[in-house]
């Protein structure tokens, strides 16, 4: 349908948020400035005048060396942080030569087998001086082991090690989908890896909690904004319930979210999280010390709105959605590459996905002032029903659990809630996208140039696959088979102990060469394994 002929058919956000004409004064502003509880304006007073966001690229791909070269490629343009995308047999915690995996090894991201792929994967990269984010959420313990063992081999210990694990489980059960083990031995896993890192690695998150997947599986910017922060709170009550303090708990959590296409929307999106976090952990959890109020996160543009049809617009959406999450505040960003609906990005649309924040922040002087949308009236407004309406969502998950965040996401992810709740969203958005409601320029109109032809993709020699188990079986071979099978042991008979914090028995078996798939063999033999039964 012609996009221009209907413009007046439905005027919301892509949430459904009804849109007035005109805002005015009866919408006032947050009150509150940047740096000042609850933090709507932004974490800090300066913003980006003291420090720009981290241009945090994501990478992965074929083997170890592969990636290590995009790495390096990535920081010798000015990127200022690392972020690994790991394949689908290392994220499903399973071997590069189990047969299960035969043609998806180095597909989707770099393949991990053992704490040698570690070593090649950030050879002569200083990990003391850069941060890295490893995008890893059931067998996230075992390869933040196999990291912790690398960095030390090569020089850098734990207390110098800066970055995040995603390791955000709940949202896997919610909308990824790669789980392994049952909700509540993977929710210890979380709770071990948070303990491990306040006790050894200052400078570590061992959590962020991810609305990102949550958005691309089709939810709201609500349901992302609520079930994000649940689970959160979830993730607060755990780690108190393992013996710390919501103070050492809190600060050690970082967030991820997506920056979609409405452009107004997802900005009031990141400052009502802002708010909402610290008023639940100031008022529900008692926090006193201000990082714990201080809701600090990573920002990744939408995968979903990406298309294969004149895939140069990309470059477009891309630019407009790491505007929103520039203006929403956003402390790390990472802009998807034009291609990606393709294949994985080829270095030059790595290159132009850079080259798209440091425009951002360097030419268009939109760092220069902290929240400069605050005080728009539209912007408030939104801002308002958002927290309004994540907040609804927020009471029927803590119903759940009778008055626990962390037993209602544990009881929704059972149930079916969660799954049942993204899904009706996901239809809902497609019907409209497909009506013409929602336009797609290069899809639903201005299809002009679609005939063209694609540009070139990244090509996956499936010569790395060979090259991956060839490199396994050396590590196997050259390994101390009797050191591996103790360290093994020691990992199921710790397993099957639930006071016990299993990072040291992981760190073990990182050490004796053992692989990510007897790893999580290891503790599959003891959790057991997790089937999703249908949400109805």
């Amino acid at each position: 349908m012609d996009a221009a002929a209907d413009r007046g058919a439905e005027w919301t956000t892509m949430s459904g948020v009804p849109v007035e004409a005109v805002y005015g004064p009866e919408h006032p502003g947050p009150g509150d400035l940047p740096g000042q509880y609850p933090f709507t304006r932004g974490p800090h007073a300066s913003m980006y005048r003291s420090k720009l966001w981290t241009m945090r690229m994501f990478a992965g791909f074929g083997t170890p060396v592969d990636t290590n070269e995009r790495f390096r490629d990535l920081l010798a343009q000015g990127g200022s942080g690392l972020s690994v995308a790991f394949d689908l047999p290392t994220l499903m915690g399973r071997d590069s030569d189990d047969p299960m995996c035969r043609g998806e090894v180095g597909r989707c991201g770099v393949a991990v087998d053992t704490v040698a792929d570690m070593e090649d994967l950030f050879r002569g990269i200083d990990l003391g001086a850069v941060t890295t984010s490893m995008t890893i959420n059931s067998p996230a313990a075992v390869l933040l082991a196999m990291f912790v063992a690398a960095a030390e081999g090569a020089g850098t210990p734990r207390e110098r090690l800066g970055g995040t694990l995603q390791n955000d489980i709940l949202k896997e059960y919610q909308a990824q989908k790669e789980f392994l083990f049952p909700p509540r031995p993977s929710m210890r896993l979380v709770a071990d890896t948070v303990r491990f890192a306040a006790a050894e690695m200052p400078r570590w998150h061992p959590v962020s909690v991810s609305g990102y997947h949550i958005r691309e599986a089709g939810s709201t910017a609500a349901q992302e904004l609520a079930f994000t922060l649940g689970n959160g709170f979830a993730y607060v009550e755990q780690g108190v319930a393992a013996g710390l303090d919501v103070d050492e708990v809190a600060p050690r959590l970082s967030f991820f979210f997506n920056a979609h296409l409405d452009f107004f929307e997802e900005i009031a999106k990141y400052r009502a999280a802002r708010r909402m976090w610290a008023r639940w952990l100031r008022h529900r959890y008692g926090a006193a010390a201000t990082r714990s109020l201080q809701l600090r996160f990573h920002t990744q543009t939408a995968g979903v709105s990406l298309t294969a049809q004149q895939p140069e617009l990309n470059i477009v959406r891309t630019a407009v959605e790491a505007l929103a999450g520039v203006l929403g505040g956003t402390q790390s960003l990472h802009t998807n590459s034009m291609d990606e609906t393709l294949a994985l990005p080829t270095e030059k649309a790595a290159r132009i996905a850079l080259r798209t924040q440091q425009v951002l922040a360097l030419e268009t002087r939109v760092a220069n002032v902290a929240d400069p949308l605050g005080g728009s009236w539209y912007v408030e407004a939104l801002t308002d029903e958002l927290e309004a309406r994540a907040e609804e969502l927020l009471a029927e998950v803590d119903a759940m659990g009778g008055g626990s965040m962390l037993e209602g996401a544990i009881r929704g992810v059972e149930e079916g809630w969660f799954q049942a709740a993204i899904a009706d969203s996901a239809y809902d958005l497609e019907r409209r996208l497909n009506d013409g409601r929602f336009p797609v320029v290069g899809v639903t109109c201005h299809t002009e140039g679609n005939e063209e032809e694609p540009p070139e993709i990244l090509y996956i020699d499936p010569a790395a696959e060979e090259l991956q188990c060839k490199r396994l079986a050396s590590v196997r071979e050259q390994r101390d088979g009797t050191v591996v099978r103790a360290a093994l042991d020691r990992l199921t008979a710790e397993a099957a102990d639930p006071e016990v914090n299993l990072m040291p028995a992981l760190l073990a078996a990182a050490g004796a060469r053992a692989t990510v798939g007897e790893c999580c063999g290891a503790l599959g033999s003891v959790f057991g394994w997790w089937d999703e039964a249908p949400a109805l």
